[in-house]
């Protein structure tokens, strides 16, 4: 054990240092490719900004106007009778919009019902098995210029209820 310990240390700048030695012997230019990517990495963060503070607000105006508690209630009755816990509604709506407001209603998740309960099991394997696909979408397809977006959202909004439904089962089995 120690020794995963050890080696988990050096994975980091072992990888660095073989990339630039790569780039050394291919006679690359490391440091200039390194500059014009962080550039390009910058003006990528100014083109998405206003979408990421879009959704930011967005997320904030539903948690403080009480509509995610509202949206709670109205979905808790169908959510219980299928063994999905009501109080996870707004922590499974919010999840795919921004994971850190997530991690925020995860930790009051925590604080009321505790860790190891059956409903904090179910909301820390729900937030491993889901994904902020509104988030994800708007910025990454903006960010690489895709315009077709197709079946992503159905695929994405089913892989999302797919994971709600393993962390119910997984969560039914611990």
């Amino acid at each position: 054990m120690k020794l995963l310990m050890y080696l988990t240390d050096f994975i980091v700048p072992v990888v660095v240092l073989g990339i630039v030695a790569y780039g050394a012997m291919e006679q690359v230019k490391v440091y200039d490719e390194f500059i014009r990517g962080a550039k390009k990495g910058f003006y990528t963060v100014i083109r998405i900004m206003p979408t990421l503070i879009g959704l930011m607000v967005a997320v904030g105006i539903l948690r403080a106007s009480g509509f995610l508690d509202l949206l709670s209630g109205l979905l808790g009755k169908v959510t219980d009778y299928i063994g999905f816990p009501s109080q996870l509604v707004p922590l499974s709506i919010v999840k795919m919009f921004s994971s850190s407001a997530a991690t925020g209603l995860l930790l009051d998740v925590f604080k009321e019902y505790g860790t190891d309960s059956r409903i904090g099991l179910i909301a820390s394997i729900m937030m491993s098995c889901t994904e902020t696909i509104f988030y994800t979408m708007s910025v990454y397809f903006m960010a690489a210029k895709v315009k077709k977006t197709r079946y992503t959202l159905t695929g994405a909004l089913l892989a999302t209820l797919a994971g709600i439904m393993a962390s119910v089962f997984i969560a039914g089995r611990m």
